[in-house]
């Protein structure tokens, strides 16, 4: 578990910012099929909650759910019921689901879902993944199999995620923002993919952005953004940000 993240920068600490009163929100980074270490995170959570059992409680999860991992499949399956009883639960989309989603529909961008973890997802359905270099009409014959293997409700699921959230002064992505442009004219391909722009800014975004998308070794404070994409594929340390008023703690797998 985090008591603190480690400062490796010359960043100041993020301005004061504030979840509402009476509400604690849990943001999950990203699970990448690792079951294991969402059942394990779910329950560290569960237990932590019992010391605000008046509060209103969220789970905000920020995305990549699938791919690398072995356990994609029953990663969706166990975020589509109620993850914990009695949390509100946030669905972000992350750029791998959106990879996913278009290996599906269009089968053009099928080798490149494949070479960046695609082929665990595929495995996790039960759909025989084509080897490297294998022909277009092999990758079609996996991407026809994969949309029948796809469970109705997870489809639903997967095309019910949001993009972005808001709470209070926070804002929660997937990867980040546009640096310099306002938050309700951000486009979907920067807060699913963008990397260089956002994490050198210092710019006031307006909100402290909570975001997943780029692995760092422990939680990434800064002055305008958290990031708490730990590797849990890789590193078996899955990490949930804790934010409750004015105060944020971290909760994790290791």
């Amino acid at each position: 578990m985090f008591g603190f993240a480690r400062k490796l920068w010359s960043d100041p600490e993020p301005v004061a910012s504030h979840v509402p009163r009476g509400v604690r929100v849990y943001a999950v980074g990203d699970i990448h099929g690792r079951l294991d270490l969402l059942d394990q995170l779910l329950a560290q959570i569960d237990r932590d909650a019992a010391s605000g059992a008046d509060l209103v409680k969220y789970l905000v999860f920020l995305g990549d759910y699938v791919d690398r991992g072995p356990d994609s499949a029953m990663v969706i399956e166990r975020l589509c019921r109620e993850p914990l009883p009695g949390f509100g639960a946030i669905h972000l989309r992350g750029n791998h689901e959106a990879a996913m989603m278009d290996f599906i529909e269009k089968p053009e961008a099928g080798p490149d879902w494949l070479e960046y973890g695609g082929r665990a997802t595929l495995a996790s359905y039960g759909v025989p993944a084509p080897v490297e270099g294998a022909p277009p009409e092999h990758v079609d014959e996996a991407r026809q199999r994969f949309a029948a293997a796809l469970p109705p409700h997870h489809r639903a699921f997967l095309a019910g995620l949001r993009s972005s959230v808001a709470i209070g002064d926070y804002l929660f992505v997937h990867a980040g923002i546009r640096p310099g442009l306002p938050l309700h004219r951000q486009r979907d391909e920067d807060l699913l993919w963008i990397r260089r722009e956002f994490l050198t800014s210092h710019l006031d975004h307006g909100k402290l952005v909570v975001h997943g998308h780029t692995i760092v070794e422990q939680p990434d404070i800064r002055s305008n953004r958290i990031g708490i994409d730990t590797g849990a594929y890789a590193s078996n340390r899955l990490t949930a940000l804790v934010l409750e008023g004015g105060e944020r703690r971290f909760l994790c797998t290791i």
